[in-house]
C-alpha cells in the first residue's frame, strides 16, 4: 500500500479542525450587558432575568455578565462602548437614541400616550416594530422594548399648573425633545448624567427631575425633593440594543435561543414595571419626605396645552404619519 503525503496530512487536518470546533463549542460566548440603573428597577431586574434564563437555556455556550448602576460605563460612554464591541447589550432610554434615529424622538413627545396600554399597542404595531430595526445601518439592532413606566415631575416647590415650573432648572436626559418640553414651560433644562442626579438636586444645581416612581425611589430623589406631581406626562421606556455585527456573528442556534429568551423576559419586565412603580410609590408615601400632588383633569389639560408646540416643532423629523399612528394607539 502506497502512503502519500496527502493521505497523512488530510486526517491530521480534519482531526485538528475537529479539535478546534470542540474547543470553540466548549468556550462560552461572553455577553456583557451594561446599564445605568439599580438592580431593583424594572431594567435591572430584566437584565438579571435575561442572564438567568439565557444561561439555563444555553448551558456553557454563553456567559452573561451584568453590570448595573453605571459600574462599567455611564450615560455618556455606553453607546460608544457598544459600537466598539466593548459591551454587547445595552438597554438605554429611548431618549438617548435620537442621534442614531430621529424618528425615535416620537417617544419623548409629552402627553402622547394616555397610558402604558397605549404604549404597548403602538410598540407591537408594524410601525413600532420597524423602529427596532431602523438603526441597523449604524450597526445597532433593537431586540425589544422594555417598560419602566409613566413619568412624574419632582421639584423643590409644588407644581400644580404650568406657570409653577417657570424659572426652575430641571434635569433632562440628552434629548432635544425633552429640552424643548421644559423650554415650552419657561423652565431651564440641564443635561446631567443619571448617576449625578441625586447630588445635583441636593446641591441645587437643578431644582427638579422627571422620571418614574421606581427611578425616583431607587435614586433616593424623594429624599431631596419636597414635591412629586403625578403628571403621567410621558414615558420612560428602554430599547434593548446590541451591536449588529456581534449579534449577526453568533451561531444561528445561539442567536435564535437568545431571541426567544429576550421575548420571554420582555413579557416579564413589562408586567413587573407597573408593580415596581406602585410598590416604590407606596415606599415614598411611607417615607413621608415628599408630598405627592394629584392633578385635576383641568390642571392636566393645562400642562398638555402648554407643551403642545413641541409636537409641531419635531413633526418634520419624526413624521406626521408616525405621530398619528402613535396617537391612534390611545383608542384601543
Amino acid at each position: 500500500m502506497k502512503i502519500t503525503f496527502k493521505s497523512l496530512v488530510l486526517p491530521l487536518a480534519l482531526s485538528a479542525a475537529g479539535l478546534m470546533g470542540t474547543a470553540h463549542a466548549q468556550s462560552p460566548v461572553v455577553i456583557k450587558f451594561a446599564h445605568v440603573v439599580a438592580d431593583s428597577t424594572p431594567k435591572g431586574q430584566g437584565a438579571l432575568l435575561f442572564k438567568q434564563k439565557a444561561e439555563e437555556r444555553l448551558g456553557d455556550k454563553v456567559k452573561i455578565e451584568v453590570y448595573s448602576n453605571s459600574s462599567l460605563y455611564g450615560d455618556g460612554q455606553e453607546m460608544d462602548a457598544l459600537l466598539s464591541g466593548d459591551v454587547h447589550l445595552l438597554a438605554p432610554s429611548l431618549s438617548k437614541l435620537e442621534h442614531y434615529q430621529k424618528k425615535l424622538q416620537l417617544f419623548d413627545l409629552p402627553f402622547l400616550f394616555e397610558n402604558i396600554a397605549a404604549v404597548d399597542r403602538f410598540q407591537q404595531s408594524d410601525d413600532g416594530q420597524a423602529l427596532l430595526k431602523s438603526m441597523e445601518e449604524k450597526n445597532i439592532t433593537g431586540l425589544a422594548y422594555w417598560h419602566n413606566g409613566m413619568k412624574q415631575l419632582t421639584a423643590d416647590k409644588a407644581l400644580r399648573v404650568p406657570r409653577d415650573a417657570r424659572g426652575l432648572k430641571f434635569r433632562v436626559q440628552a434629548s432635544n425633545v425633552l429640552e424643548e418640553q421644559f423650554i415650552a414651560l419657561r423652565a431651564n433644562p440641564r443635561k446631567i448624567a443619571f448617576a449625578e442626579v441625586y447630588q445635583s438636586l441636593q446641591t441645587g444645581v437643578v431644582n427638579g427631575f422627571e422620571n418614574t416612581y421606581s427611578n425616583i425611589y431607587s435614586q433616593k430623589v424623594h429624599e431631596v425633593q419636597k414635591y412629586i406631581t403625578e403628571s403621567d406626562h410621558g414615558i420612560i421606556d428602554y430599547m434593548v440594543i446590541t451591536n449588529s455585527n456581534f449579534w449577526n456573528g453568533l451561531d444561528s442556534d445561539v442567536r435564535t435561543a437568545l431571541d426567544e429568551v429576550m421575548a420571554e423576559v420582555t413579557v416579564e419586565v413589562n408586567k413587573m414595571a407597573e408593580q415596581l412603580n406602585q410598590r416604590d410609590k407606596q415606599s415614598i408615601i411611607d417615607a413621608g419626605t415628599s408630598e405627592i400632588i394629584k392633578l385635576t383633569p383641568e390642571q392636566r389639560e393645562q400642562w398638555r396645552e402648554a407643551v403642545q408646540p413641541v409636537w409641531k416643532k419635531f413633526e418634520g423629523e419624526i413624521g406626521a404619519d408616525l405621530i398619528q399612528s402613535a396617537v391612534s394607539a390611545n383608542e384601543g
